[in-house]
């Protein structure tokens, strides 16, 4: 029996939550020589907290289920990344107003409006060493493939993998890295590597080969 929209989505955060969970030491020390050491346990806070809002819910719709996340993850964590994520969960809760199924046009929308939302949130743009550098050009990657009639994921998680990377011959303008200046070189985004963890969390679920 084909799942609902509700289950597949709660399916999607339930694999976040496990990837972040597996991943947590090593964001951490991701975040450790340009932040608070604490980006992982973070994440893990947050993302454990929707996947538990989350598996209370029964059949409600995309947008619904994005409007729960984003509370949830802002509760668990309200500082720093908490408002990035609620904010970029809000947004995608706006553009998928009115759907009820999650196919790959609700996937893109979703992608955009997390992009969206964390670039409005923080006040970023591309090249800044933070998240955002992997869910824009992961967002345009879905669009473009959308357009094209080709399967969105592989698109998506290649584009994440080489911007996290990216990151790392960047100097940081944005968040706690961005005091560091030319110290912050060499580094990679613990936000950014973490997004692409998310991303390739989310193809796990949604990618028609998983």
């Amino acid at each position: 029996m084909e799942q609902t929209a509700s289950n597949r989505l709660a399916a999607v955060f339930a694999a976040i939550r496990q990837a972040v969970e597996a991943e947590k030491t090593h964001l951490s020390e991701l975040d450790g020589p340009i932040g608070d050491a604490d980006h992982g346990t973070t994440m893990a806070l947050g993302f454990r907290a929707v996947d538990r809002t989350l598996s209370a819910s029964r059949d409600a719709s995309p947008s619904v289920i994005f409007a729960q996340a984003a509370a949830a993850f802002l509760d668990a964590v309200g500082a720093s990344t908490g408002p990035l994520y609620a904010t970029g969960f809000r947004r995608a809760a706006q553009r998928l107003e009115g759907r009820v199924e999650f196919g790959p046009e609700e996937q893109v929308l979703t992608l955009e409006g997390i992009a969206a939302g964390i670039a409005e949130r923080g006040k970023a743009q591309r090249g800044d060493k933070t998240m955002l550098d992997v869910w824009l050009p992961a967002a345009e990657a879905a669009r473009a493939a959308f357009v094209r009639k080709q399967p969105l994921w592989p698109a998506v998680t290649e584009t994440a993998e080489r911007a996290a990377e990216a990151t790392g011959s960047m100097v940081a303008s944005r968040g706690r890295a961005a005091r560091l200046g030319e110290r912050s070189l060499g580094h990679l985004d613990p936000g950014a590597v973490s997004a692409a963890l998310i991303l390739r969390a989310m193809a796990g679920i949604l990618s028609p080969t998983a």
